[in-house]
């Protein structure tokens, strides 16, 4: 007899959960979902369950969400039907029934990335072009030219038309009249930063306005020079500026929402450098935060600035985002579960074995080889001889007995210190792996060979037997 299925939720995670189960294929068991009438499927309770889940109940297991605040037992014993509490997350639903779901599909965006080069006129050609190239691998779809103050950029339109002939679809932005003019006339794509009063920078060429207020916070002088690109046949981009916190970043976040009911369909950009640039705080999150509102408000373009150190991969950073608030829109769902590249310090389940399991697995050992692993309680090294636990490499090296292999006592070390890392910051460690940085630190296509079995000691070199 087929075994069937039945799972509890909410409206809000219905539909992403009947799209995880319809993406499992076929199954073993059949299966059928049950919308028990609240919006947030971990706030059912008993009583809920009891008065509106129709009986009999036509499956052989019901089960409920992980976050659930339910006995299972109770229900199990009022239905005649056995209720299991699930996952915390939908995410984990497909290894929670023993099935591989789904890959997520993170092709799909609705937002232009602009990465700006704001030393553009002081950079030689080679080095410019180079800083396009990586700003393009990291995500960025147009390459804009920023101009400097003071700065004379006589090269200006052999820059843009030299982007241009390398497939770069390009931006200038400049508070100086005459080189937007000169960004035009050589084929910039769009130029940024004209106001109504210089709108007419554009006449007789293609390029795109990204218009802004005539003075900060203006957003009526905006509208008007909206106004006047609508008259006069243009397209444009719409920047009311994002102001830095402190100096008017609330006030700025209301005029975006402001613009967008007053405009729904109007295109608009983003500048988010004054958030990242200038907060001291890892910029994945800010960005996460910044492209959230992008999509809650339908901000198609934002502009990216990487100078600052702390910010060197914000543009990939916004390219995730961008990719993440896309998917979880299209599912009507939480930006949660779609990757972990944003996760750079932390991860959301960072032990793969509990401290039982562990203890379960070192019994098992019957060679000397030492096996590295973290739980709650700490850093696990073990082989058929030992188990140690502890918080800190160098606590443990004393037990390791190493003394005399110089090669296995530097693998060893190399592996414990990686091990305290994750343990001290909550990532997830498997030895002989890399500790995953997400986006903050680039994976290299193809990781160092390294031996795979327990107990390696070295990276492999020509000449070298491992």
């Amino acid at each position: 007899m087929t075994e069937r299925l039945l799972f509890l939720t909410g409206h809000l995670a219905e539909p992403r959960l009947r799209r995880i189960l319809q993406a499992l294929g076929e199954t073993p068991f059949a299966w059928d979902i049950v919308d028990i009438g609240v919006q947030v499927a971990a706030l059912m309770t008993e009583a809920i369950i009891l008065r509106r889940l129709p009986r009999p109940v036509q499956a052989t297991r019901v089960i409920f969400p992980g976050r659930a605040g339910i006995d299972p037992a109770r229900l199990t014993a009022e239905f005649g039907v056995k209720f299991e509490r699930g996952p915390d997350e939908l995410a984990d639903l497909p290894a929670y029934l023993g099935r591989d779901g789904a890959p997520l599909d993170l092709s799909k965006h609705d937002v232009r990335i602009f990465a700006e080069i704001v030393d553009a006129p002081l950079l030689p050609w080679d080095r410019l072009l180079a800083r396009a190239k990586t700003l393009r691998a990291q995500g960025a779809d147009i390459i804009d030219i920023g101009c400097r103050p003071g700065t004379p950029f006589d090269h200006l339109e052999t820059t843009v038309t030299g982007l241009r002939d390398a497939g770069f679809r390009v931006s200038v932005d400049s508070g100086n009249r005459d080189e937007l003019r000169r960004g035009a006339l050589a084929g910039a794509d769009f130029l940024l930063s004209l106001t109504e009063e210089t709108l007419d920078v554009v006449d007789g060429t293609a390029a795109i306005p990204v218009l802004v207020p005539a003075k900060q916070g203006d957003l009526d002088s905006l509208i008007r020079a909206a106004e006047m690109a609508r008259t006069r046949d243009l397209p444009c981009m719409l920047d009311p500026i994002l102001d830095p916190i402190h100096f008017g970043f609330t006030a700025s976040l209301m005029r975006y929402a402001t613009l967008r009911a007053r405009l729904p369909d109007a295109e608009i950009l983003m500048g988010t450098g004054n958030l990242t640039e200038l907060t001291d705080a890892d910029s994945s999150g800010v960005t996460a935060i910044l492209m959230g509102i992008c999509s809650e408000l339908a901000i198609r373009n934002v502009l990216v600035v990487q100078v600052s150190k702390h910010t060197r991969e914000t543009v990939a950073e916004h390219d995730f985002a961008r990719r993440m608030m896309f998917a979880a829109r299209a599912n009507t769902d939480l930006p949660r579960g779609y990757g972990a590249s944003l996760l750079q310090a932390h991860d959301r389940k960072p032990f793969v074995q509990t401290a039982n399991d562990l203890v379960v697995q070192a019994q098992a050992v019957r060679d000397p080889n030492y096996r590295i692993a973290t739980a709650e309680d700490g850093i696990h090294v073990f082989n058929n001889a030992i188990h140690e636990i502890g918080r800190e490499a160098m606590a443990l090296f004393p037990t390791l007995d190493v003394a005399t292999d110089g090669a296995h006592a530097f693998y060893l070390g190399t592996e414990l210190m990686k091990a305290e890392t994750a343990f001290a910051l909550g990532k997830r460690y498997v030895q002989d792996t890399p500790l995953d940085w997400g986006c903050a630190v680039p994976r290299a296509k193809a990781e160092p060979t390294r031996l795979a079995e327990a107990g390696h000691t070295l990276r492999s070199k020509p000449g070298r037997t491992r």
